[in-house]
């Protein structure tokens, strides 16, 4: 199974699965949408067997099995078309596919960003860590999970639930998993909807959670509910050619258990677990209630409440306006009205409690009474009508069920009995043509007519409490096609309804463009914005000169941006993309020009100086430590400095000779550099190109005018005469071959700056080395982070964050070495040279480019990457040995996701050979070859590991090299 990709299923009412997969769904491009078939309620279950085996039918390849197929990759299925009763506006269009506006304080969101975006970003995060056994994840599509902590590891079970902790009077909403006392992972038994005072009772000897509606399911646990469903194995179909009607999570889930509710041999036997999910909120959206709630807790989250979106709206939410030109008056006085997609025009008059949707361009002069919602939704090809297209309006009231039988009394419309409705305008339900107990849902009631014909009369004779007595309107409603909301599920026209949204988003942006682009740069997933942008064809936004941005990365997102409208309309033009990349150097490298040196002799002429360093293995969290990202985020790395077969291999020789120049030699490379005037150290050339580090470290070190203190000399050559007296002689040995991964290149650049620092009186310390490092590879287009050098120069095991800020200080916290003791290196934790070399300079460019745009894609995998440092700092504080081979597992998983290229056929060669053996491995660095680090499953598997790939190497360079840690780090003696 291909853990690194994960086919994604989404279950859509018919109109909007049709409209998904015909339309160009560029971030959704790998989403298979489907419907339930027409008249069919298949239930959560039904739903699930259904969806899988249309994806198999339609993705799967000719002639594979539907078992074959669901091991191909993991599949994550989302439910999203539900009748959406309680939420007419977005029944057709399916509440996955609900717009949600750009929220404060969150960076990466789309600009066009459904609740579907939302879902994915937390679903992918669910599943990314699963083990291999877990098939398929199945989750709601009317909710939302938003938490921002690392995830425990997970159990080994059949059926796997994720569970959240909640107070009794928010869990009696949903599913309860009662778990046994002191063991959160098994579960006793499953409750529907338990009363506050029954948990409350249980609490007593059992501990809780709320179900998410997030189920993880093997293989073993979905051919039991395909065949609740009537699935055949023998033939590959279903008993009656679809599943029969089964709901997942009241009937499977009562099954489950240790001392399950429901007694079902087959489903008592599978084994089901719940992992709670740290610090995590649940919200709702399937009612105008919970919607308008869970948006308003989202734009400002409120930190003790856990689930959003069932009580009463008794808080106050202002006004959610999105993709809408509203020019009527409205304030935050106006109580929980939510309007998008929508021409609010300055005749209309709000109350409370309205939900507005598709309501064209228009001249009405309408007074909304509290609680009247309105929707217009475009419909095609209605039968009996002399025109093609038209628009149905939907009315309602805010808290209508849209449930019972029309006769019914109880069955309300518009906040009064349907029958109440129908009096009112003189009509009779069988003269309109409804049958006495038909379900309201299945009633006609929603006209359909051409814009041209819909007035302001017409419109409030609809949902007026007293309507005007009015034969022309009453025809007018009679006469007209008309559709109950069952059949807009199948009739709604999802391009019509997008094209006017696409309308009124390109206005708010062109207003945003006026004088807020830049502040909302670092919000926006600007690789999606400029996929909109190009594909819309919207002119590019104007930014005001003399406008200066809140953000001081803004201009570089702003100029990537840019570059990806360039480079999606065709244009080759690189002038923005360079203009990027040179702003956030600049940016870093400036930091130099405000902290200049002052480089002055500061040894004896015979006397040398010697600094050496050991190499770093990063275990958890590079990338994090990545500008732009930490420069926005904050890193979190944790990394341990290490010699390799006894000695620190990176070493660097500084003495004073008699010609006034520099000489740079490299023991390793046998090639020898001479530094004559300024000039010299200007053309440092690239990473990896000679002397390239040498000379840029000599530049910050003050023998460049542009970062000498006292702004230099006339030459290098009278600087040195005066200064020192004669030349600078700096000696190299980096012991450890190109494209290592173990952070070489950096290390060394900050061994030069030791060296340099220690024979020119620069006083500097650690932060000085990490922080002109980092700048030293901006300045060399490296575009590194600071994990390399801070892990190499100071000693040990050790956790290392710093916040965001264009400087970045390190905070380090040293962590216990058990792991890394005589105990465990060399004899269960290997570490081997491929022989495979990749450099990280290519890998960085296309990531940071992503970072530049603030690409989801990227960035929420780097926010798991940096939360995977945490989990590998709190396992080796416990001294839990599983839990960090968790943590390097996950570490390997995650920058595959952000690279595929990290593990190379040639690499996975090497896994598959010693897989039997090893409980966690990674390559070290940016991946795709140099070393990799590999923890045995004990002892005598490091053994037999050591032996196949002793006698199997995967070329003639490939060899084990022994390690210890470095408890001193960077190491700097005068002869």
């Amino acid at each position: 199974m291909n853990l690194q990709h994960t086919q994604w299923l989404l279950s859509l009412p018919a109109s909007a699965a049709a409209q998904f997969r015909r339309a160009e769904q560029n971030r959704y491009k790998d989403v298979f949408a489907a419907s339930d078939p027409p008249a069919k309620q298949l239930g959560s279950g039904g739903g699930t067997a259904y969806i899988l085996e249309q994806a198999w039918r339609h993705t799967g390849e000719n002639g594979i099995s539907f078992s074959s197929w669901l091991n191909i990759s993991r599949k994550l299925l989302i439910h999203g078309s539900g009748e959406s009763r309680r939420l007419p506006a977005y029944a057709a269009q399916g509440k996955p596919m609900m717009p949600i506006p750009i929220m404060r304080g969150i960076s990466s969101q789309n600009p066009d960003q459904a609740l579907l975006d939302l879902q994915m970003q937390t679903y992918n995060r669910l599943i990314l860590n699963a083990p291999s056994q877990y098939r398929v994840m199945v989750s709601c599509g009317d909710v939302f999970l938003r938490f921002n902590q690392c995830l425990p590891e997970y159990p080994q079970a059949d059926v796997l639930i994720f569970g959240l902790t909640a107070p009794p009077e928010e869990a009696e909403h949903h599913g309860v998993l009662i778990c046994i006392p002191d063991s959160a992972c098994s579960l006793s038994f499953f409750l529907q909807k338990p009363s506050a005072d029954h948990i409350m009772e249980l609490k007593k000897t059992h501990s809780y959670y709320l179900d998410t509606g997030v189920w993880l399911l093997s293989e073993r646990a979905l051919s039991v509910l395909m065949r609740k469903c009537d699935w055949r194995d023998t033939d590959q179909t279903f008993k009656d050619g679809v599943p029969s009607n089964y709901d997942l999570y009241a009937a499977f889930g009562p099954a489950l258990g240790i001392k399950p509710s429901v007694s079902d041999h087959e489903i008592n036997n599978l084994r089901c677990a719940v992992i709670p999910i740290p610090n995590a909120h649940f919200y709702h959206f399937g009612t105008n209630r919970s919607v308008i709630a869970s948006v308003g807790q989202l734009q400002n989250p409120s930190m003790d409440q856990r689930s959003f979106g069932h009580a009463s709206m008794e808080s106050h939410v202002p006004p959610i306006i999105q993709n809408s030109e509203v020019k009527c008056d409205i304030n935050d006085k106006h109580r929980h009205i939510w309007i998008e997609n929508s021409y609010i025009t300055s005749g209309w008059k709000l109350t409370e409690r309205h939900v507005l949707t598709g309501i064209p361009d228009n001249d009405w002069a309408l007074c909304l009474p509290p609680s009247t919602c309105i929707d217009f939704t475009p419909v095609a090809n209605i039968e009996g009508n002399e025109y093609a297209k038209g628009l149905c309006v939907r009315f309602y009231g805010f808290d209508d069920p849209f449930r019972g039988a029309c006769d019914n009394g109880n069955t309300f419309f518009l906040n009064r009995p349907l029958t109440e409705w129908c009096q009112a305008r003189g009509l009779t339900l069988a003269e309109v043509g409804i049958s006495q107990n038909i379900d309201i849902h299945c009633a006609p009631l929603f006209p359909v007519l051409e814009l041209k014909d819909i007035t302001c009369r017409f419109l409030t004779w609809l949902f007026a409490d007293e309507p005007e007595q009015a034969d022309d309107l009453r025809l007018l409603w009679l006469s007209s096609a008309r559709l109950s909301a069952a059949q807009l599920l199948q009739k709604a026209d999802i391009q019509d309804i997008m094209t006017q949204r696409l309308k009124l988003m390109a206005t708010s942006f062109a207003g945003m463009q006026k004088n807020l682009w830049l502040d909302n740069c670092s919000k926006l997933d600007l690789a999606s914005a400029a996929e909109i942008y190009s594909k819309e064809n919207w002119a590019l936004p104007e930014v005001h000169e003399g406008k200066k941005a809140i953000d001081e990365l803004a201009s570089v997102h702003d100029s990537m941006f840019r570059a990806a409208v360039d480079r999606l309309r065709g244009k080759s033009n690189t002038e923005y993309e360079t203009e990027a990349f040179d702003h956030l150097r600049s940016l870093i490298i400036n930091q130099m020009e405000v902290d200049p040196a002052l480089p002055e002799r500061n040894v004896l002429e015979d006397q040398i100086v010697w600094c050496r360093a050991p190499v770093r293995l990063d275990l958890a969290g590079g990338w994090s430590d990545t500008p732009p990202y930490c420069l926005e985020h904050g890193g979190r790395v944790v990394n341990a400095a290490v010699n390799l077969n006894g000695q620190p291999p990176i070493q660097v020789f500084a003495r004073i000779h008699e010609e006034p120049d520099i000489v740079i030699r490299s023991i390793d490379l046998g090639t020898e550099d001479r530094v004559c005037a300024y000039k010299d150290l200007h053309n440092v050339g690239q990473l990896g190109s000679g002397f390239g580090i040498a000379r840029a470290a000599l530049a910050l070190s003050g023998f460049d005018p542009r970062f000498h203190a006292k702004g230099g000399y006339k030459s290098l050559e009278h600087q040195l005469k005066k200064d020192f007296g004669g030349g600078i002689e700096l000696c190299m040995l980096a012991a450890v071959p190109k494209g290592s991964g173990l952070g070489t290149s950096s290390i060394l650049a900050a061994t030069l700056f030791a060296a340099i620092g220690e024979i020119s009186g620069l006083h500097w310390d650690a932060t000085d080395l990490f922080t002109r490092t980092l700048a030293l590879e901006q300045m060399l287009t490296a575009g590194g982070g600071w994990q390399d050098q801070v892990g190499g120069i100071t000693g040990g095991l050790k956790f290392i964050e710093t916040d965001p800020g264009i400087t970045q200080k390190t905070v380090i916290r040293w962590l216990p070495g058990n792991f890394f003791s005589d105990r465990y290196v060399n004899t269960q934790v290997l570490l081997y040279y491929t022989g495979i070399t990749r450099i990280a300079h290519d890998i960085l460019g296309e990531i940071v480019r992503g970072l530049f745009l603030n690409s989801n894609s990227h960035l929420s995998i780097i926010n798991e990457i940096s939360l995977n440092a945490l989990y590998a700092t709190d396992a080796i504080q416990r001294n839990d040995w599983n839990g960090l081979c968790e943590a390097i597992r996950r570490s390997w998983n995650l920058n595959q996701q952000l690279d595929s290229g990290t593990n190379p056929p040639a690499v996975q060669s090497i896994l598959d050979k010693i897989g039997d053996y090893v409980t966690a491995s990674k390559l070290l660095g940016a991946g795709g070859g140099g070393y990799m680090l590999i923890f045995a499953k004990d002892q005598e598997a490091a053994l037999k590991i050591r032996e196949t790939l002793t006698a199997q190497p995967p070329n003639n360079r490939a060899r084990f090299v022994d390690i210890d840690l470095s408890d001193e780090g960077l190491q700097i003696t005068r002869s």
